[in-house]
Order: C-alpha cells, then sequence, then structure tokens
C-alpha cells in the first residue's frame, strides 16, 4: 500500500479551476486503480503554513545552540512544530502530487512556503563535505499546472519558472521521477480551453494507471 500527498496550492475550487478539475480526474482514476492506497489531502490555502519569518529561523539558531524547545517563545515553539508536521508528512508519502495555477511565471507564494517547510537539512537533504545529498529518493512526484498562456514551449518558454523551479527543487531533495501535466493556453485561446481541459484529462486519467 502507497501513501500519496495530494497538494493543492489554488485558493478557488475545482469547478473554478482547470488544475483542480483535472488533478480531481487524476485522484478518481487513481484511486480506483489502486483502492488499497491512502489519498491525503493537503489545501494550502486551508492549512497553517509557517513562513519562515525571524521567529522560526531564530528559534532555529537557538535549538541549534543547545536551547531546548520550552525555552522558546510558544509563538516559535508552535511555528516549529508545525513545519515538523509538514516534513514528516511529506517524508511519510510515498508520492506526491501538486497542483497550481501560474500567476505572473510561477506558483503562488503559499506553495514556495510549502516548499520551504518541507526543504529541511537533515530531514530531506543533507549538506556534507562531498556536496548536497537528497533524502527523499524514494518518492514520485506529479505536478499539475495550468496557466492561461502557453509556457512549456514556444515564445515564452523562457519565463516559465514554476514548473521548471519544482523540478529543480525536486532534485535537490533527491526525487528521481518527476511527471507533469499542463494545461495551458485556456486564457490565450479561450474557445479551445475544452478542448485543452480533456487533453489534460486524458493525460491524467492514463498517468493515473502508472503512476
Amino acid at each position: 500500500m502507497s501513501t500519496v500527498l495530494y497538494v493543492n496550492a489554488h485558493p478557488l475550487d475545482q469547478s473554478e479551476s482547470y488544475s483542480l478539475s483535472v488533478g480531481h480526474e487524476f485522484v478518481q482514476a487513481y484511486s480506483k486503480a489502486n483502492p488499497n492506497d491512502k489519498v491525503i489531502q493537503l489545501d494550502l490555502y486551508k492549512e497553517e503554513i509557517p513562513q519562515l519569518d525571524a521567529e522560526v529561523l531564530t528559534g532555529w539558531g537557538q535549538l541549534k545552540n543547545g536551547i531546548s524547545a520550552n525555552q522558546l517563545s510558544p509563538s516559535s515553539q508552535a511555528k516549529l512544530a508545525r513545519l515538523n508536521e509538514l516534513v514528516d508528512q511529506f517524508l511519510a508519502a510515498d508520492k506526491i502530487v501538486i497542483v497550481n495555477p501560474v500567476w505572473n511565471f510561477l506558483f503562488p507564494p503559499v506553495l514556495k512556503a510549502y516548499i520551504d517547510a518541507i526543504c529541511i537539512s537533515g530531514k530531506t537533504v543533507n549538506y556534507t563535505p562531498q556536496g548536497i545529498v537528497g533524502l527523499a529518493s524514494d518518492k514520485k512526484l506529479l505536478h499539475i499546472q495550468a496557466s492561461g498562456s502557453v509556457l512549456s514551449k514556444g515564445t515564452w518558454a523562457d519565463f516559465e519558472f514554476s514548473h521548471r523551479y519544482l523540478e529543480a527543487v525536486s532534485k535537490f531533495m533527491g526525487i528521481p521521477s518527476v511527471e507533469v501535466i499542463y494545461i495551458e493556453g485556456t486564457g490565450a485561446a479561450p474557445d479551445q480551453a475544452p478542448v485543452i481541459k480533456e487533453k489534460a484529462v486524458q493525460q491524467a486519467l492514463q498517468l493515473a494507471q502508472v503512476f
């Protein structure tokens, strides 16, 4: 049995989101093909995702210098505990699905906050004299991304920072397999949006059988 962590980085619901509607189709098909697997939903807009602010960075520094956790401020303790929960949840999953829109060539800020929460030294990465070693090599990741313009190729390809970043940070953590489903061009060609979406849905249904 595998555990799938479904990370939703879209503030709207699936009826208003191309990425979430395709993600829903994927999860439905995946669950049907893998009835014994567990799918955990993580909605980044409804969950507490601490940013790496002064309290977090100071708290980590104090812990590193030998201060016990119960000596930190209650606010620092809560933030660090939540960050530990997030990275432990990520580590417990065998497969990760991340779903997001593209805003101004990048994913929403809440997804960056989540990535910061899971890229933790000693948990998902190690810094060694020989270089960085990713510790999440037992995982696979699927990225489902929607954008109004076509960013994966053509004129605006150099401006696609969302999937490229996620692919880079996955490599940083040692994840060997990163799949992607693009739903793109729906804003540039709204008359073609249903066809674009259906193509992505079919890709999701096929991938669900082997992911």
